[in-house]
């Protein structure tokens, strides 16, 4: 199993980056390859105290990075020796199986649709975060790809959400609920009302396992265990329970240093309070994939150090040992929607 790391995309690259993927190496037993400027790689290679790169670890050169001030949209054409689409390449070519970035979220899902291109059949491709919630995690499809969608997209969604949380996570019938701001069938706008109706298709055919709309407080209470979303609506939920999050822990830490009492029950709860920050840590999770394209490419994110990069290589050699793209493409056919017979 070899992964493709782009090792300068990130705030902290490539000195996190490395640090990370050589901690993935020892740890998972995965090759790994390095895509950067090989010059500042091999540096942050020896400060992390390797004096030579360790068996099963490579570099290939790139001598450009893409900025968060490119244009996300054209800026793995522009560059075409950043880390970003030589990696992309090496991917599409075969080299890897499957590539990491905390790089421009933009340019690496242009990268992938272009360049990797889409599962033959899927319109498009979705970021599939796990998101911690009461008892375990869910499958949030889009959180931020496709801020407009059209039923199709969101029957699309379902499937990848569905099939990723039983090939990756290991769940035999995963619940799949459709985000909305009320239970009842009737609940929301068109988008929602047409795509209620295709999921509640599919599940009818035993397809997934469609349980109906769900609110976002039931999500979070562990109702169902893939929330389906268009991109908008799905990065509203994930920014709010991020800041939510954050928003709780300042507040616990708060309480608890309150006074003598309170600190002295900070001290006896001190491991289990290291536990739930940590659930809630997005580094825990590592990186997000792009679901429906034709090889595993996994976002981390963007402020990602050592732990968040070897999590994220950890999250996809999962993906890519999963068999996920291979049972997406045997069931392409129920994953779309047929045109209205013409009216005579």
């Amino acid at each position: 199993m070899k992964i493709i790391v782009d090792a300068m995309g990130g705030d902290n690259a490539p000195q996190a980056i490395v640090q990370g993927a050589l901690d993935a190496h020892r740890e998972y037993g995965t090759e790994i390859l390095l895509v950067g400027r090989a010059a500042e790689v091999l540096r942050a290679v020896e400060a992390c105290g390797e004096k030579t790169l360790p068996s099963g670890v490579e570099i290939r050169d790139a001598s450009e990075v893409v900025e968060i001030a490119d244009d996300p949209a054209i800026a793995f054409k522009v560059k075409k020796d950043s880390s970003l689409t030589v990696g992309m390449n090496l991917l599409k070519a075969g080299v890897g199986d499957a590539f990491v970035s905390a790089g421009s979220t933009g340019a690496l899902l242009a990268g992938a649709t272009l360049l990797v291109k889409r599962i033959k059949g899927i319109r498009r491709a979705a970021l599939g975060p796990s998101v911690p919630i009461l008892g375990g995690h869910i499958t949030l499809c889009d959180c931020g790809a496709n801020a407009e969608c059209t039923p199709e997209y969101l029957l699309q969604f379902a499937f990848l959400g569905s099939f990723y949380a039983q090939k990756v996570r290991g769940i035999p019938s995963p619940r799949v609920g459709l985000l909305n701001i009320g239970a009842e069938e009737e609940k929301g706008d068109v988008l929602r009302h047409e795509t209620f109706a295709l999921l509640r298709e599919a599940g009818e055919q035993g397809r997934i396992n469609f349980v109906g709309n769900v609110e976002a407080n039931d999500a979070v209470l562990g109702k169902v265990d893939v929330v389906v979303a268009d991109g908008f609506t799905g990065n509203v939920m994930l920014k709010t329970l991020e800041g939510t999050a954050k928003f709780l822990m300042k507040e616990l830490k708060n309480v608890y240093l309150t006074n003598g009492r309170t600190k002295l029950g900070a001290m006896m709860v001190k491991r289990e309070m290291a536990g739930l920050k940590r659930k809630a840590d997005p580094a825990e999770i590592g990186g997000t994939p792009f679901l429906g394209i034709s090889k595993p490419v996994i976002k981390a994110h963007g402020g990602s150090d050592a732990n968040a990069i070897k999590n994220a290589i950890l999250r996809a050699k999962e993906y890519a040992e999963s068999g996920f793209i291979e049972e997406i493409e045997k069931n392409i056919d129920y994953m779309r929607v047929k045109p209205a017979p013409e009216k005579v």
